[in-house]
C-alpha cells in the first residue's frame, strides 16, 4: 500500500512538472531549450536497467518450472506471441498512418531533405528476409544484447538460462535464488530512478515548447493524436481480444493500472513503472 500511495504522489508530481515545463518553455524559450538534457538523461538512465530486469524476471519464472517440456512450450509460446503481436501492432500502425497521414500539410520540399536520415532504417528493413529476422534473435555474444538493448535477444538468453537452471536441480535453484536477489536490487534502483520522472518530464516539455513554440505544435499534436489512436486500437482490439481469451476485461485491467498509465503519459516511457506493474501482477 505504501508503494501504491507513493506512486499516486509521483504521477501528481509528473503532471505538475509537465505544466511547469510548458510555462517555462513559453516564458523563457532559451532556458527551455537548455533543459533538454534533463529529459534525455532520465530516459537513458531508465533504459540502462530494463534489459537486466527483463532477463532476471523471465529467467526466474522459467527456472522454477520443474517440467522441462512445459519450459520449452512456454519459451516457444513467448517468442511466438512476441512476434505475432508485434506484427499486428505494425499492421495497425501502417493502416492508421496511411489513412490519417499526419505528415501531410507540412509543405516541405522533399528535394531539400537529407536522404541519409532514413537510410539506416530503410536499408535494414528492405534487406531482411523472414529467415534473417529470426536469425537476428540469436545474439553475437552472450552479453551483447545487454549492451545493445535488444530485448528480444535478451528474452532469448533469459529463456535459455531459465531452461538450464531447471535442469540443474538444487544448483539451478540456488542460481534462481541469486537472480531473485539481484532482481530486488534492480527494482530498488528503479524505484530510486523513477522519482526523477518529474524532472525528466519538466525538462522534456520545457524543451519542446521552448524549441518549437505553441503555435508550431499543431502538426505535432496531430502526430501525437495519431499515435494514441493507434495505441488505442491496438489495446482495445488486439490486447482486448487476448484478454478476453484469457478470461478478463482489458478495461478493468486498465482501471487497475491507471496510476501507472498516468506516469507513462507524463514521462513518455513505460520503463519507470515496470516494478510497480510486476508487483500488481
Amino acid at each position: 500500500m505504501k508503494v501504491l500511495g507513493a506512486l499516486k504522489l509521483l504521477y501528481v508530481q509528473v503532471l505538475v512538472a509537465t505544466v511547469l515545463g510548458v510555462v517555462v518553455g513559453l516564458l523563457f524559450p532559451e532556458t527551455g531549450v537548455a533543459l533538454k538534457p534533463l529529459g534525455d538523461a532520465f530516459i537513458r538512465v531508465v533504459r540502462m536497467i530494463i534489459a537486466p530486469v527483463v532477463f532476471c524476471t523471465v529467467a526466474i519464472g522459467i527456472a522454477h518450472m520443474s517440467d522441462l517440456k512445459k519450459v520449452g512450450r512456454v519459451g516457444g509460446k513467448t517468442l511466438l506471441y512476441f512476434e505475432i503481436v508485434s506484427t499486428l501492432a505494425l499492421i495497425i500502425g501502417l493502416v492508421v498512418g496511411n489513412v490519417v497521414r499526419p505528415g501531410a500539410g507540412f509543405n516541405i520540399d522533399v528535394a531539400t531533405l537529407d536522404p541519409n536520415i532514413a537510410a539506416q532504417y530503410t536499408k535494414g528493413a528492405s534487406s531482411l528476409s523472414l529467415t534473417d529476422h529470426l536469425l537476428q534473435i540469436i545474439p553475437d555474444t552472450l552479453f551483447s544484447p545487454f549492451v545493445n538493448g535488444d530485448l528480444l535477444q535478451v528474452l532469448f538468453i533469459a529463456i535459455l538460462t531459465g531452461f538450464a537452471c531447471s535442469r540443474l536441480g538444487s544448483f539451478g535453484t540456488q542460481v534462481a535464488h541469486a537472480l531473485e536477489n539481484a532482481t530486488k536490487v534492480l527494482f530498488s534502483i528503479i524505484r530510486i530512478i523513477v522519482w526523477a520522472a518529474s524532472v525528466g518530464s519538466f525538462g522534456a516539455m520545457a524543451f519542446t515548447i521552448g524549441r518549437y513554440g505553441v503555435a508550431s505544435l499543431g502538426p505535432l499534436a496531430i502526430l501525437i493524436a495519431t499515435f494514441y489512436l493507434t495505441a488505442f486500437l491496438f489495446v482495445v482490439f488486439v490486447l482486448g481480444g487476448i484478454a478476453r481469451l484469457a478470461g478478463f476485461s482489458i478495461f478493468k485491467f486498465m482501471k487497475y493500472i491507471r496510476e501507472e498509465l498516468l506516469i507513462v503519459l507524463g514521462t513518455s516511457s513505460s520503463e519507470p513503472v515496470l516494478p510497480q506493474l510486476i508487483i500488481k501482477m
